[in-house]
């Protein structure tokens, strides 16, 4: 029986629907309500496959805020953990840039390095648990073709000459020396119990020096990681990786509308540059088992004047062809934009919901399929629906509409759908992005 076919655990189903009900993305449980975007998941893995074989993939998700955007991308990153990639997410924001000049890029480096996450370690943190893996999966590898007893030096010996194979291989790329001399550093002090010194080296790791001299002193390496230089690092850490038994790294920055509200403009371009510069590596095989997915609003993929189609050298690569149109796209295009959910994807999902919802309190539904039809037809009849609607708030609205008919066994669904805060036909919809910034999508 598949995950989906399951009732959900209550402690699961609590998470997701708090957090639907908040507005956010759960990071657990997304298989127990996954509907629709069947064709963009399968798109998407096809990538995961060929950087599984060393090559690497640039995505960007484009849809406005509560298309799904996000859910899409938690549902690739559960997707791409039980496939063995270890995952780096990030949300920019107006301290974390892709380049800065006041340590803005730096701090998206931070993130994502914070926010590693592994299948067994999926909440983050998990740097330090992937490097002694790293280093006893070597010494188990080493035992098992030996057959050496732990303590011998002959093991000890070889599995030096394994730890060195790694570190040669990183070594070889830019940056890579260094990054291969902390290696060995944390691999002679995981050896010793030096604590102190694999501290020192995952704080490298993490950026987390700001002087050279106290880097060069207390490890070694006379070079720090950069707002210039941080993607190399990530680069690294993808071979590394691949060679520590993972299949790869998979990097997911969302909230590119932060770019896009840069106000200076040639701040946006330096920003706008790098983004180029990590597509042309991932198109031009100078990266290797890497993935990157970038989510953004169509506002800020397409805005001419501040957009990322603003910076010429990118929207040459990734604005659409003459034969895409809505309802069909080309999915192995580099910018994947997604298509509004439909009304009866959105009735499978209530369905879900509702179903999570009376496990989670223990009640027997009251709500029939013909409530569940005339709910959406009332979201779906709204003044401007059809260019406005979103997944996220036809789900807050749904999980509302469950609260109330728990918290009031005597309320019924008809007199909940036609009370005035249900009348939204009469009302205007109007997004949830600013007004200010977003004014087209505003009815």
């Amino acid at each position: 029986m598949s995950e989906t076919d399951r009732k959900a655990p209550r402690r699961i189903a609590q998470t997701v629907l708090n957090s639907l009900k908040g507005g956010v993305v759960p990071r657990i449980g997304l298989p127990y309500i996954t509907v629709g975007r069947k064709n963009e998941i399968q798109a998407l893995l096809h990538d995961v496959d060929i950087i599984a074989e060393g090559g690497a993939s640039f995505r960007f998700i484009v849809g406005k805020y509560g298309s799904g955007k996000s859910f899409l991308l938690q549902t690739i990153r559960n997707y791409v953990m039980d496939r063995g990639f270890i995952v780096a997410d990030a949300d920019l924001s107006p301290e974390r840039r892709l380049q800065g000049t006041r340590g803005q890029g730096l701090a998206t480096y931070r993130e994502l390095i914070g926010n590693l996450s592994t299948r067994t370690k999926p909440e983050g943190g998990a740097l330090n648990l992937v490097l002694d893996r790293w280093i006893s999966s070597v010494q188990s590898e080493a035992a098992r073709e030996t057959g050496l007893l732990p303590g011998d030096p002959a093991l000890a010996a070889a599995v030096d000459r394994k730890i060195f194979a790694v570190t040669a291989s990183v070594s070889e790329l830019v940056h890579g020396f260094e990054f291969a001399k902390l290696l060995s550093a944390y691999y002679h002090a995981y050896l010793s119990g030096d604590d102190e010194t694999k501290a020192r080296v995952v704080r490298w790791f993490r950026g987390e020096y700001t002087l050279k001299k106290e880097a060069r002193e207390e490890l070694g390496v006379s070079i720090l990681i950069t707002d210039d230089d941080w993607y190399d690092y990530l680069k690294l850490f993808a071979v590394f990786f691949r060679l520590a038994g993972y299949t790869g790294l998979f990097l997911m920055i969302d909230e590119l509308v932060n770019v896009y509200k840069i106000p200076n403009s040639i701040t946006r371009q330096y920003n706008y540059e790098k983004m180029l510069a990590m597509y042309n590596d991932a198109l031009q095989g100078k990266a290797r088992y890497l993935g990157i997915l970038m989510g953004a609003t169509p506002q800020a993929m397409e805005d001419r004047r501040r957009g990322v189609y603003s910076y010429e050298a990118l929207r040459s690569r990734l604005a659409e062809g003459k034969f895409s149109r809505p309802g069909a796209r080309d999915l192995l295009a580099p910018v994947i934009r997604l298509e509004p959910l439909t009304a009866e994807e959105m009735l499978i999902l209530c369905e879900k919901l509702e179903s999570m919802h009376a496990g989670l309190y223990g009640y027997e539904s009251r709500i029939t399929t013909e409530d569940l039809a005339g709910f959406i037809r009332i979201e779906y009849e709204r003044i401007g629906a059809e260019t406005n609607i979103t997944p996220r708030e036809v789900i807050r609205d749904f999980i509302e509409l469950l609260d109330l008919m728990y918290q009031d066994p005597d309320a019924s669904v008809s007199a909940l759908l036609g009370s005035e805060e249900f009348s939204y036909a009469q009302s205007e919809a109007v997004s949830d992005e600013t007004t200010d910034d977003y004014a087209e999508f505003t009815i």
